[in-house]
Protein backbone atom coordinates (compact mmCIF):
# COMPACT_ATOMS: atom_id res chain seq x y z
CA UNK A 1 0.00 0.00 0.00
CA UNK A 2 1.21 2.88 -0.95
CA UNK A 3 1.78 6.38 1.55
CA UNK A 4 1.81 10.17 0.59
CA UNK A 5 2.86 12.44 2.77
CA UNK A 6 2.64 16.04 2.65
CA UNK A 7 3.96 18.90 3.91
CA UNK A 8 3.24 22.79 3.25
CA UNK A 9 5.02 26.00 3.35
CA UNK A 10 3.78 29.25 3.56
CA UNK A 11 5.95 32.34 2.19
CA UNK A 12 5.85 35.85 2.47
CA UNK A 13 8.02 38.55 0.49
CA UNK A 14 10.28 38.16 -1.53
CA UNK A 15 13.10 35.54 -2.09
CA UNK A 16 15.86 37.61 -0.29
CA UNK A 17 13.77 39.13 2.80
CA UNK A 18 11.39 36.87 2.99
CA UNK A 19 10.65 34.09 5.20
CA UNK A 20 8.43 31.19 5.68
CA UNK A 21 6.84 28.38 7.82
CA UNK A 22 6.94 24.60 7.02
CA UNK A 23 4.63 22.53 8.25
CA UNK A 24 4.56 18.52 8.43
CA UNK A 25 0.92 17.76 7.26
CA UNK A 26 0.79 14.02 7.49
CA UNK A 27 2.52 13.65 11.22
CA UNK A 28 0.87 17.14 12.36
CA UNK A 29 4.41 16.40 14.25
CA UNK A 30 6.04 20.27 14.19
CA UNK A 31 6.54 23.35 12.01
CA UNK A 32 9.55 25.35 11.00
CA UNK A 33 10.63 28.77 10.39
CA UNK A 34 12.39 28.90 6.80
CA UNK A 35 14.08 31.81 5.17
CA UNK A 36 16.83 32.26 2.16
CA UNK A 37 19.34 33.44 5.21
CA UNK A 38 19.27 30.21 6.65
CA UNK A 39 19.83 28.54 3.20
CA UNK A 40 22.20 30.63 1.87
CA UNK A 41 24.15 31.83 4.91
CA UNK A 42 23.18 29.35 7.87
CA UNK A 43 20.66 31.47 10.15
CA UNK A 44 20.31 30.43 13.41
CA UNK A 45 16.75 29.42 14.91
CA UNK A 46 15.55 28.88 11.19
CA UNK A 47 15.91 25.71 8.70
CA UNK A 48 16.35 25.20 4.80
CA UNK A 49 14.78 22.68 2.07
CA UNK A 50 18.77 21.10 2.78
CA UNK A 51 18.75 20.24 5.99
CA UNK A 52 14.95 19.17 6.23
CA UNK A 53 16.80 16.82 3.05
CA UNK A 54 19.39 15.93 5.26
CA UNK A 55 16.90 14.42 7.83
CA UNK A 56 15.29 12.53 5.40
CA UNK A 57 18.15 11.41 4.15
CA UNK A 58 19.37 10.11 7.51
CA UNK A 59 15.98 8.64 8.95
CA UNK A 60 15.62 6.38 5.61
CA UNK A 61 19.39 5.59 5.13
CA UNK A 62 18.86 4.19 8.71
CA UNK A 63 15.72 2.30 8.20
CA UNK A 64 17.38 0.52 5.00
CA UNK A 65 20.66 -0.16 7.15
CA UNK A 66 18.82 -1.38 10.17
CA UNK A 67 16.85 -3.44 8.45
CA UNK A 68 19.94 -5.18 5.84
CA UNK A 69 21.85 -6.16 9.32
CA UNK A 70 18.91 -7.40 10.46
CA UNK A 71 18.64 -9.66 7.72
CA UNK A 72 21.85 -10.27 8.10
CA UNK A 73 21.64 -11.88 11.54
CA UNK A 74 23.10 -8.83 13.33
CA UNK A 75 20.81 -6.43 13.95
CA UNK A 76 22.16 -3.13 15.33
CA UNK A 77 22.23 -1.80 18.65
CA UNK A 78 22.23 1.57 17.42
CA UNK A 79 22.89 3.62 14.24
CA UNK A 80 23.63 7.37 14.72
CA UNK A 81 23.46 8.38 10.97
CA UNK A 82 24.06 12.35 9.93
CA UNK A 83 23.17 13.45 5.75
CA UNK A 84 25.52 16.59 5.56
CA UNK A 85 23.57 18.44 2.33
CA UNK A 86 25.57 20.76 0.52
CA UNK A 87 23.97 23.47 -0.81
CA UNK A 88 25.83 26.16 -2.88
CA UNK A 89 23.56 29.19 -4.13
CA UNK A 90 25.59 29.25 -7.74
CA UNK A 91 24.79 25.62 -8.35
CA UNK A 92 22.03 24.42 -6.05
CA UNK A 93 22.46 20.96 -4.02
CA UNK A 94 25.64 19.56 -5.26
CA UNK A 95 25.92 16.38 -2.61
CA UNK A 96 24.69 14.65 0.60
CA UNK A 97 27.13 13.04 2.89
CA UNK A 98 26.24 10.22 4.85
CA UNK A 99 28.39 9.60 8.61
CA UNK A 100 27.28 6.92 10.41
CA UNK A 101 28.68 5.36 13.86
CA UNK A 102 26.75 1.82 14.30
CA UNK A 103 27.01 -0.34 17.52
CA UNK A 104 26.31 -3.55 15.85
CA UNK A 105 27.60 -7.07 17.74
CA UNK A 106 28.82 -10.16 15.59
CA UNK A 107 29.77 -8.59 12.85
CA UNK A 108 32.95 -7.85 10.67
CA UNK A 109 34.13 -5.05 9.02
CA UNK A 110 33.87 -6.08 5.37
CA UNK A 111 30.53 -7.30 6.26
CA UNK A 112 29.41 -4.00 7.89
CA UNK A 113 30.96 -2.15 5.14
CA UNK A 114 29.24 -3.75 1.91
CA UNK A 115 25.98 -3.73 3.84
CA UNK A 116 26.00 -0.18 4.78
CA UNK A 117 27.49 0.70 0.94
CA UNK A 118 23.83 -1.86 -0.05
CA UNK A 119 21.60 0.24 1.98
CA UNK A 120 22.93 3.53 0.42
CA UNK A 121 22.33 2.23 -2.88
CA UNK A 122 19.06 1.41 -1.71
CA UNK A 123 17.40 3.46 0.81
CA UNK A 124 14.37 5.39 -1.30
CA UNK A 125 15.79 8.76 -0.48
CA UNK A 126 19.54 8.34 -2.04
CA UNK A 127 17.41 6.41 -4.92
CA UNK A 128 15.49 10.02 -4.96
CA UNK A 129 19.01 11.67 -4.78
CA UNK A 130 20.08 10.07 -8.22
CA UNK A 131 21.22 14.01 -9.61
CA UNK A 132 23.58 14.40 -6.93
CA UNK A 133 26.49 12.36 -5.57
CA UNK A 134 25.72 10.15 -2.57
CA UNK A 135 28.69 9.69 -0.08
CA UNK A 136 29.24 7.52 2.69
CA UNK A 137 31.46 7.04 5.96
CA UNK A 138 30.62 4.35 8.26
CA UNK A 139 32.55 2.75 10.92
CA UNK A 140 31.56 0.41 13.77
CA UNK A 141 31.89 1.75 17.52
Amino acid sequence: MAVTSEATTLWIGDLRSGSGTVSLDSSDAAEFPVSWAARAEGEVGKTNPEELLGAAHSACFSMAFANLLAQFGTPPQNLQVTAAVTFDPAEGITGSHLLVSAKVAGIGEDDFQRIAAEAKATCPVSRALAGIPVTLEASLA
